[in-house]
């Protein structure tokens, strides 16, 4: 799907590289560009090679938030207290709706040698941050696609994840080959907007390099881009999330209560997997 490039680029506001802890890039979280990106408030970009001796992420918590694991390279073996377990493979897509609370984990699969990924934590509204948990996992024949993007949340075009997005948002895996045009019109209301890239480098108003994330101003107008070499990005977009960002350490709420809450879950569900044998 190519398009003209439009005579007014929508600027580019912000752009950073993170802060990165070993095999991770943190791209945003709640307390930086989680603020102006919500209900975006989260990004970590990871890979790493299995023979380096990075065993996975360990069981760990989270409530009031979903986040979203698109697998760029590597088999992963994956559980969570929702009862669900089993190996998610590259290309593939995790959704985890914490809500209340919900402990998951996940490693390498055996025979891996890398694995690369983004993981997103999306805000979720009122009437979700508490609501039981739910996790999806999409084989990669399971995440549609329109042109050059793939659809991880939302719609675009005729091409609609089977994940049911829990507001008016969109994340999109998108790759371009050198020299090729592609226009993004977000939908009516989607003023939010956000790339990350993580191979090759775009031209959209001003150069984003690999392991970059740009920030474009707060407007429906739509988005150019041009890969100058192939270029591998996701994108996000959305109605901008309406409430303030509670937060806790694996967690993010619209409220104090709120919060209180979902952190006594975790604790709760913490306590059972202690007695089972499941965590340290």
């Amino acid at each position: 799907m190519t398009t003209a490039i439009a005579t007014e680029a929508r600027a580019i506001v912000y752009r950073t590289r993170g802060a990165q802890h070993g095999p991770i890039t943190r791209l945003m979280s709640p307390g930086d560009l989680g603020e102006f990106l919500k209900p975006f408030v989260f990004l970590d970009l990871f890979g790493f090679d299995v023979g380096g001796g990075h065993k996975g992420f360990g069981m760990h918590p989270h409530s009031g938030i979903a986040t979203l694991t698109w697998l760029i390279e590597g088999d992963t073996l994956y559980e969570d207290t929702t009862g669900e377990q089993g190996v998610l493979r590259g290309g593939g897509v995790e959704w985890m709706r914490a809500g209340n609370g919900v402990w998951h984990t996940g490693a390498p699969a055996p025979d891996v040698k890398r694995v690369r990924g983004f993981q997103l934590w999306v805000a979720l509204p009122a009437s979700e941050e508490n609501a039981p948990a739910q996790s999806i996992y999409l084989a990669p024949s399971q995440v549609p696609q329109e042109g050059p993007a793939r659809v991880l949340l939302g719609r675009y075009g005729a091409a609609q994840s089977a994940i049911p997005a829990p507001a008016p948002m969109n994340y999109l895996a998108v790759q371009l080959k050198d020299g090729e045009h592609w226009r993004y019109t977000p939908p009516a209301g989607h003023t939010v907007g956000w790339v990350a890239v993580n191979a090759g480098r775009l031209d959209a108003g001003g150069p984003i390099d690999t392991g970059e994330l740009a920030v474009f101003e707060e407007s429906g107008e739509a988005i150019d881009f041009t890969a100058r070499g192939d270029v591998s990005f996701v994108l996000g977009s959305a109605v901008k999330h309406p409430h303030e960002l509670v937060m806790g350490h694996y967690s993010v709420h619209t409220s104090k209560a709120t919060l209180d809450q979902g952190e006594a879950e975790i604790r709760r569900i913490g306590a059972r997997l202690r007695q089972e044998g499941r965590l340290a």
